[in-house]
């Protein structure tokens, strides 16, 4: 119910509508009601008495009942078909939006397929049963209503009848429910897999062919299409069962009607009009029934779908926790780790331990260590992607938990070693963080990071499509376009991921000068594999199992022969290896 009103809520909006939609239902339970009374007068006054009279009004006042009925459905079924629209619409934008400003560690724990089946799929299943919900549990219910006072004005104790019968069929409809409901759930977390599965395998498909693993792959989808085939069959065995579960309990009770109903016409205890009448409705009434039951098992797989959507609304935002209320200024002064450590959800190890670094404004901060060491951990710590379990970061001395999380992100552009591209065109991709940006700024961004060149040789040039993450280009073409965004950024912070690993060595040459300018007067953090890219850094921090080793320059840590010329003898002995000897 909790669900149920939840979904509920989001109708507020549209409550004019509704109102308009609800008196259309009336209009069509009404209709139906006088449709099942004119069985009386049709039988005794025309088949029995021969009154000619009726013989004409009755069928105009049919065809006028018919006629309005029809246009009150036909405006209860498109202002309910409206209503469910607009608001499977907002629920999927609320999703959407929650999902983008939930925190990293979310995004790390959930697949982007897994995600994909929430914001589509999951939707999709309120989406099939809201709108034909409202429509039926609105009209049906009216008419079932109405029907059943057709009943009781006819006879009310053969309406008693179907009173006792009633409860049977809702225990039915909720054991049934509840069965289906648990199902969908499980068939939607399946298609969750699924769509991970078909995501992997068609982003990784160079690989899957490079390395022949295409049966494989076919089989790992396989056993998440069998998974979700199992769930949807069991479902459909559940519904199965409700429909003939229901028509025996009502034929029950119309046996019992008709044996009872039919020993007082021949008593002379009912007019043989008014049994018919009463019968009448009876089986018009079985039709709302139905419905209702069909609407049940719809209802049933939406609350699954609407559980999995609210479960994750439900999770705390980055803006739920956000205490920052400053807006951070530009930087002027330095960046500082005070004490800082951290560890992640589940995790028993800490990630970071008590690091203190001051990073003095246009300073060039380089971190290198092995993989695991904590480099990008703590560099994640600037833009606020994780909080740290104790310490705190600042910039000019402000706690930047305590400023404005936009402010602060305005602050920061990067550059990572796995180029994010958005299937646009490459002047959005460019301006992606400055969209109110002019051609001119985005040509010259685009120049600078040495990309115009190849830019200007494509037919429609800015407005190039890139293909999905950019796979239209080459693996230089679309880190240079990464580059120029960030150039375009213009932010004090640089954050730069081994930005030139995906670039041959003439065009490496080139962007290396263009870094080299961009990062005049920034303060840039560079994470580090490659130690030739970082041997002019002003200051190379070297980390292992998420502490500070060593600080200093290239010269002075080489001089002191410690962790850092380690690492840079195993990356640079190997290209310096002697042959091996023939012993």
């Amino acid at each position: 119910m909790n669900i149920a009103w939840r979904i509920i809520a989001y109708l507020k909006p549209y409550r004019a509508r509704l109102l308009v939609a609800l008196l259309c239902s009336g209009v069509v339970a009404g209709a139906q009601a006088v449709t099942a009374l004119l069985v009386s007068p049709v039988l005794e006054g025309i088949f029995i008495n021969r009154d000619r009279e009726l013989l004409v009004i009755l069928p105009l006042v049919l065809f006028g009942v018919t006629i309005l009925k029809a246009f009150a459905s036909y405006g209860q079924s498109y202002l309910m078909g409206y209503v469910g629209q607009w608001l499977i619409a907002d629920i999927r934008q609320q999703l959407f939006h929650h999902i983008v400003r939930l925190p990293i560690r979310f995004h790390n724990a959930n697949s982007a397929g897994r995600l994909m089946a929430r914001v589509i799929s999951d939707v999709n299943e309120m989406a099939n049963a809201i709108p034909s919900v409202l429509k039926d549990m609105f009209q049906q219910g009216l008419t079932f209503i109405a029907l059943l006072g057709v009943a009781f004005y006819q006879n009310w104790k053969l309406t008693t009848v179907v009173l006792v019968v009633l409860p049977l069929s809702a225990y039915v409809l909720i054991r049934v429910g509840k069965r289906i409901r648990t199902l969908s759930k499980r068939g939607q977390e399946s298609i969750g897999s699924m769509a991970s599965v078909l995501k992997e395998a068609f982003s990784g498909i160079k690989i899957v062919k490079a390395y022949g693993q295409e049966e494989k792959e076919s089989e790992r989808f396989s056993l998440m299409n069998k998974a979700f085939r199992k769930f949807k069959v069991k479902a459909s065995q559940a519904s199965a069962i409700s429909s003939p579960m229901l028509e025996i309990i009502g034929v029950c009770g119309v046996a019992f009607i008709i044996w009872y109903g039919g020993g007082l016409v021949i008593a002379g205890e009912m007019k043989s009009g008014e049994f018919f009448s009463f019968l009448t409705a009876l089986f018009m009434a079985f039709g709302p029934v139905r419905k209702m039951s069909g609407a049940n098992l719809a209802i049933q797989r939406a609350l699954a779908g609407a559980q999995r959507v609210f479960d994750v609304l439900d999770l705390e935002s980055e803006l739920a926790k956000d205490e920052g209320k400053k807006s951070l200024q530009p930087i002027q002064r330095n960046l500082e780790f005070s004490d800082v450590s951290l560890t992640y959800e589940g995790s028993e190890e800490p990630a970071l331990q008590h690091i203190n670094l001051t990073i003095t404004v246009g300073e060039v901060v380089a971190f290198v260590g092995a993989s695991g060491s904590g480099k990008t951990t703590l560099v994640s710590l600037v833009p606020r992607f994780y909080r740290p379990t104790q310490g705190v970061v600042t910039i000019d001395g402000q706690d930047i938990r305590l400023v404005d999380r936009s402010s602060l992100r305005r602050q920061i552009g990067i550059v990572s070693q796995e180029t994010v591209l958005f299937d646009d065109l490459i002047r959005n991709n460019i301006a992606y963080g400055r969209p109110d940006a002019t051609e001119e700024q985005i040509i010259e961004a685009a120049r600078a990071a040495y990309a115009w060149e190849f830019i200007e040789r494509l037919p429609q040039g800015l407005d190039t499509f890139v293909g999905e993450n950019g796979l239209k280009l080459s693996g230089g073409q679309r880190q240079r376009l990464a580059i120029a965004r960030a150039i375009l950024r213009d932010s004090p912070i640089l954050i730069l991921d081994e930005a030139t690993s995906a670039l041959d060595s003439e065009s490496e040459q080139l962007v290396q000068q263009a870094l080299a300018n961009l990062m005049q007067a920034r303060t840039t953090l560079v994470i580090a594999h490659r130690l030739s890219t970082i041997q002019h850094a002003d200051r190379i921090v070297v980390m292992s199992h998420g502490k500070i080793e060593e600080i200093g320059t290239h010269v002075e840590l080489l001089k002191r022969r410690g962790a850092y010329t380690r690492l840079y003898q195993t990356q640079f002995q190997l290209t310096q290896l002697e042959p091996l000897s023939n012993n």
